[in-house]
């Protein structure tokens, strides 16, 4: 078992000795010119890949910020999809997202403070108020858009473009069509 005080220690290494260690298991894939190598143990995987979404979207912001838009947050980035081009109410903002109305709310003042986003009546019903994007939040968005296929464009030059698009294939095997949805901070925070 590994010293808890060890610098080799992982984080959510909780597996009992012999588990996840690379010294046993399947070696990686033969005849892809790649060194073989042991298996990693399989809490890696989900550590990885949210590194790989946590560096894209700090990079994001950090580029956002730079572009005119230094008060967006990834939250508020998932609240502006759940708007969408069309409106949406409080309560169909908080469905999108997986949290209540009341936190959808809170959300929604907050970009209608840094100016991203308004209240209206709905044409179809006056009892209804609709949030709708400013221009300023849908120039968020189109940055936004534009400054992810910059990312994908360096991450193409780091991998190569056919590896990248062979990850992303990959991905989409495993990853069910139902699993793009916008509630990850809701998920997250356990709502």
């Amino acid at each position: 078992m590994v010293d808890e005080s060890s610098p080799e220690k992982k984080v959510n290494q909780v597996v009992d000795e012999g588990k996840g260690n690379r010294g046993k298991g399947n070696t990686g894939s033969k005849g892809s010119g790649r060194e073989q190598r042991q298996d990693p143990p399989g809490y890696e995987l989900p550590l990885l890949l949210f590194g790989g979404f946590r560096t894209l979207i700090d990079r994001l912001h950090a580029e956002l910020a730079r572009q005119g838009h230094p008060d967006v947050r990834p939250a508020h980035g998932f609240a502006m999809q759940a708007i969408g081009l069309d409106g949406a109410t409080a309560s169909e903002i908080g469905r999108r997202l997986g949290v209540t109305k009341q936190a959808a709310g809170k959300t929604v003042d907050r970009l209608i403070a840094l100016g991203y986003a308004e209240r209206s009546a709905d044409a179809a019903d006056a009892r209804r108020k609709l949030v709708r994007l400013t221009p300023h939040g849908l120039d968020a968005l189109a940055r936004s858009a534009a400054v992810f296929d910059e990312l994908r464009a360096e991450w193409a030059g780091a991998l190569g473009a056919g590896r990248l698009r062979e990850l992303e294939d990959d991905l989409r095997t495993v990853v069910p069509p139902e699993a793009f949805r916008l509630d990850a901070a809701g998920w997250l925070g356990g709502a």
